[in-house]
């Protein structure tokens, strides 16, 4: 268990996921929290990092800092994408296990496991096929970082965990028109067709990839639960165990937002891969399930969305 008052860094705190683990932190009991911005730390330089970590010696790290985006953004800067990932992990794995840190948490993404992986896919099928070429770059990084908390795990006993968390929503997520994924993209398109009163709306493929969302907040509460109540070198998949279609989710966030005029589908653009869907039955035996309902976290979203304009402007 992390001692309330542990010194605890928090790497990737202005992110989606990043604020929702201090956000969970604090609402446990933990005020002791280091964070730096991007300008403060640059996470892609080691001989900065090391200097942090030799400064500030945290006890426990989670590790939510990562260059994200959606397929457009994947497909276009595929180098970019791996050298960040890759670097600014291996960098801070690296150096906390240098300076003695007790327990680190690393956040990945499913998309690390196989584009036709047996569904729901478990823990155990991670290389056992060919990834989805659309995020292989991101994926391969995400890769070596669990496979070096496990490898040191071994070589070294430390005790290093990951979480793969299957797709995310909610506060601060990132609404870019090009490089955001399905769900806030959706949420910025309804909204701006019901603003603007068009007609119809055109969306990406065929609607038919199944997808499952967890509530951003709902991740943050097992990344807390699993510093103090699990250690092992395999990683633990963090989802609802429910899926719905590409289409579905579609309408759900037309009905939430008050979108009434038509959806329309380009089957020239990409679906992605068909179907993703986590088992979660590790999670589940140590005691954790989910909190937010789909239809529930996409207003609340919403509601995050349309009270910071600049988010919405971005």
């Amino acid at each position: 268990m992390m001692e309330k008052e542990a010194k605890i860094y928090v790497a990737g705190h202005r992110g989606m996921v990043g604020s929702a683990i201090v956000r969970e932190l604090n609402k446990q009991g933990y005020h002791n929290l280091i964070t730096r911005t991007h300008k403060e730390l640059n996470l892609c330089r080691q001989d900065e990092v090391e200097r942090f970590f030799d400064e500030e010696k945290p006890d426990y790290v989670f590790l939510a800092a990562a260059k994200v985006g959606g397929i457009i953004a994947n497909q276009e800067a595929l180098a970019d994408f791996m050298y960040d990932n890759m670097i600014l992990e291996m960098n801070v794995i690296h150096s906390a296990w240098k300076n003695d840190c007790k327990k680190l948490e690393f956040l990945g993404s499913s998309c690390i496991y196989p584009r036709m992986a047996p569904q729901p896919m478990t823990e155990g099928c991670l290389l056992t096929g060919e990834l989805e070429k659309t995020n292989e770059a991101y994926a391969l990084a995400k890769i070596s970082g669990l496979k070096y908390c496990e490898y040191l795990n071994k070589q070294y006993g430390t005790d290093y965990i990951s979480v793969m968390p299957t797709n995310l929503y909610g506060p601060n997520d990132n609404y870019h028109p090009m490089h955001s994924h399905v769900l806030p993209a959706l949420i910025r398109r309804f909204h701006a067709a019901k603003e603007q009163g068009q007609q119809e709306v055109i969306c990406w493929g065929d609607g038919s990839p199944l997808r499952e969302f967890l509530y951003v907040d709902d991740l943050a509460n097992l990344c807390v639960f699993l510093m103090n109540n699990y250690s092992g070198s395999e990683t633990v998949n963090a989802g609802t165990g429910k899926e719905l279609s590409i289409k579905e989710l579609t309408e759900l966030v037309a009905k939430v937002i008050g979108y009434s005029g038509k959806i329309k589908w380009d089957v020239s653009k990409p679906n992605g891969t068909p179907r993703k869907l986590l088992d979660v039955s590790k999670a589940t035996s140590l005691g954790w399930r989910y909190k937010t309902e789909l239809e529930d976290g996409i207003r609340l979203s919403y509601e995050d969305f349309l009270s910071n304009p600049t988010r919405a402007e971005r």
